[in-house]
């Protein structure tokens, strides 16, 4: 089968695109022959190897496609289902852990159900655990128009909280807007003195950062004493390491660096997630933006383009 293969860790040039052998399901897994792959941030970390794998390996964590094969028998042939978690997605074939998965419905998109889950799942989360938002609340979330930006900012919206969002374009104001956001602002060393300046100079409640390094200390500046930051991505690059004291002289801060690991592991999380995303979206109450479609030929354009921060919404890859 056709994927994309890893032998060695480091820049989008390691993304080959070669034949490798078919995969090999456990008891717990299904295989699925994939049409669309999503392509997020963290395929990006373990292209790098920041988050390690031992090489060689075929990146991607979710997508969208038919199954073909359950050892189990429990899950019928043909059957189109939607994924994450499932490591080795950029492929033409995955095996697919049978609770990372749910059925996509006849109306759902193709490129829309193939992007859904990681970033929504993960959007989900930030805005209904990390930091449970509600009506009269305050947020700033960077990368505004990006995939899990764009997301959180509709479901932070429809909590009736307050969003400032953060985009580095004029194309991407309009996005963030259109999503729900109160005011965006854009990338500068003032950043959370003019949050803070259109926030009646008390900070935000939360400050969803996916940005990283280059975002970081704004964040702390711009959330409230007895804030919360939660640093969720590194789109810039990792943050460097902080005395904890740091929090203290911000009055008294939380911060997190949370994952979407830890926050499907209790039992049944998964899938309640998972189901409120789908749900969501089929519905219309989420619309997820597919800014942009590679072949999967062309995986290491489409990392570049995402770690240039020049895509907006998911972004994926056609498999077949």
């Amino acid at each position: 089968m056709r994927a994309i293969y890893i032998t060695h860790t480091g820049g989008p040039d390691v993304l080959t695109h070669t034949d490798i052998d078919a995969p090999t399901p456990k008891d717990n897994e299904v295989v699925v022959q994939v049409d669309i792959a999503g392509v997020n941030f963290i395929d990006v970390y373990f292209r790098e190897g920041i988050y390690h794998s031992p090489t060689p390996f075929v990146p991607g964590f979710e997508g969208t496609g038919r199954v073909i094969y359950d050892p189990q028998g429990e899950i019928a042939e043909g059957t189109v289902v939607a994924w994450c978690d499932a490591f080795g997605s950029y492929a033409e074939q995955v095996c697919v852990p049978r609770d990372r998965m749910v059925a996509v419905p006849e109306s759902l998109e193709p490129h829309v159900a193939a992007s859904m889950l990681l970033q929504g799942i993960t959007a989900h989360y930030l805005t209904h655990g990390v930091y449970d938002l509600s009506e009269g609340d305050s947020c700033l979330i960077t990368a505004g128009a990006g995939g899990v930006g764009l997301l959180a900012t509709q479901m932070a919206a429809s909590a009736g909280a307050t969003v400032y969002s953060v985009v580095s374009s004029e194309e991407k104001v309009a996005l963030a807007y259109e999503a729900g956001a109160t005011e965006v602002f854009f990338y500068s060393d003032n950043l959370a003195e003019d949050v803070r300046r259109r926030n009646g100079g008390v900070g935000v409640d939360v400050v969803y950062d996916g940005v990283g390094k280059a975002t970081f200390n704004e964040s702390l500046e711009a959330v409230r004493p007895r804030g919360t930051v939660c640093l969720f991505g590194a789109a810039s690059g990792p943050v460097d390491p902080i005395d904890p004291q740091v929090l203290n002289t911000h009055g008294s801060i939380f911060l997190t660096r949370p994952s979407i690991g830890a926050w499907t592991a209790r039992e049944g999380e998964f899938a309640m997630r998972a189901q409120a995303v789908t749900r969501a979206v089929t519905s219309g109450e989420l619309n997820v933006r597919v800014g942009a479609v590679y072949p999967l030929a062309d995986a290491a354009a489409a990392h570049r383009d995402l770690e240039a921060r020049v895509t907006t919404g998911s972004v994926v890859l056609q498999v077949s």
